[in-house]
């Protein structure tokens, strides 16, 4: 039996195929996966770049990297903080929250069609621990 790497490893990568195949069919061609550690992680009243970067596990300057790549393509602008006007929000633009959207419908579906395959309460536990092992690992 492969390791878990190994199997988080396929399961990742059939997943974003699935996920970025999809995107690009609902007219969100120029996103990557790799602006996955923005977009999954953004919220739509907007996120400070050092909170992108904790949330996703990537180096701000990767982080700072992909919200220019993602300004570019117009998914995302930055705005000041009312909370702190020295500090900017990453704040997702009307194609980001589309793209948002149309990402939330697509993990759902792509979570019931594994759900399907081992049922409804194993995918659930398999969820469920599958997650504990992420935050404590």
């Amino acid at each position: 039996m492969p390791d878990v790497g190994v199997l988080s490893a396929h399961l990742l990568s059939r997943f974003q195929k699935e996920l970025f195949t999809r995107l690009a069919e609902a007219g969100h061609e120029h996103l990557r996966p790799r602006h996955g550690a923005v977009m999954a992680y953004i919220a739509t009243s907007g996120t400070r770049a050092s909170e992108l970067s904790e949330r996703s596990g990537q180096h701000k300057q990767v982080i700072g990297t992909l919200i220019d790549e993602l300004e570019r393509l117009g998914y995302v602008t930055r705005r000041p903080d009312p909370a702190d006007r020295r500090a900017k929000l990453v704040v997702p633009t009307e194609a980001g929250r589309d793209q948002m959207a149309q990402a939330r419908r697509i993990i759902s579906d792509i979570e019931a069609r594994l759900a399907e395959l081992v049922g409804q309460e194993r995918f659930a536990e398999f969820k469920s621990a599958f997650e504990e092992i992420t935050r404590g690992y």
